[in-house]
């Protein structure tokens, strides 16, 4: 079936922000043109398009980015036309890449020091910092329907697997959960869409024998992110539930799919 012009004028306008989870990197089939930002074919934003009927489709996400990054190299994508947003944004600020590497290389004390480091970043700096970047996404973008997408946990916790202790696996996915309650609370201050990823991860996260993340991996930027299967069957649906309301033509036409 294909819509007439004015079902795709109706359209969203979609522009993809946010940091490595949102890039795709660790899902492979990255586009040459984005350097080192890593967006991937498999992202979940590059999925969704794909299979919605969009008028536009800006993919500006970008692997490292921070909130201060987002803000000052990604809103240019945004404009008064922009219909659907979404973004995952908070973990860098937060130091995600040292946490990590700190619990990989070093003991369980030191491990759970560094995570306790960063969920008091997480409590006392990061919802400034989330408040400030989301007022001026709705600034740029007044009529958007935003989708604030969250970060899974990272580990199933299990008697036995190779790598980390429980008690590092444990310390990480509290603070998931800390960032999870964070940004939650910040989406809900700016009026925007929560969609937490964590119940479409749970039972995939590493340990669990069906892993839709990442283990240690060269290159060793993918290592700790969701895989292809990850953003098709964790992030892809977590953003469709929360985009519907834009799916809609004035006439009442479903624009959901292409054809």
């Amino acid at each position: 079936m294909v819509w007439s012009g004015a079902a795709y004028a109706a359209g969203p306008n979609y522009v993809a922000l946010g940091d490595s989870y949102s890039s795709g990197t660790g899902a492979g089939s990255y586009d040459p043109d984005s350097g080192s930002c890593k967006r991937s074919a498999n992202a979940y934003a590059n999925l969704w398009a794909a299979s919605h009927t969009t008028e536009s489709f800006k993919f500006v996400a970008c692997s490292g980015a921070t909130t201060t990054d987002v803000a000052g190299g990604q809103l240019g994508a945004l404009g008064s036309s922009t219909t659907l947003v979404s973004i995952t944004a908070g973990g860098n600020d937060a130091g995600f890449s040292d946490v990590m590497q700190t619990c990989v290389l070093y003991s369980t004390s030191t491990c759970q020091s560094r995570v306790a480091q960063a969920e008091s970043y997480m409590r006392n700096t990061l919802p400034g910092r989330l408040d400030s970047l989301y007022s001026k996404i709705r600034a740029k973008s007044p009529s958007a329907r935003v989708v604030v997408l969250g970060y899974p946990r990272l580990y199933t916790i299990v008697d036995w697997c190779v790598g980390l202790s429980n008690a590092k696996r444990t310390a990480l996915n509290g603070a998931a959960d800390t960032l999870a309650g964070v940004t939650a609370r910040a989406a809900g201050r700016a009026g925007f869409a929560w969609s937490d990823v964590r119940d479409e991860f749970a039972g995939h996260e590493l340990c669990s024998g069906d892993d839709w993340l990442n283990a240690v991996t060269i290159p060793i930027e993918s290592s700790y992110h969701p895989t292809a299967r990850g953003h098709r069957l964790g992030y892809l649906p977590a953003l469709t539930g929360s985009a519907r309301t834009v799916l809609k033509s004035p006439a009442g036409t479903d624009l959901r799919k292409k054809a």
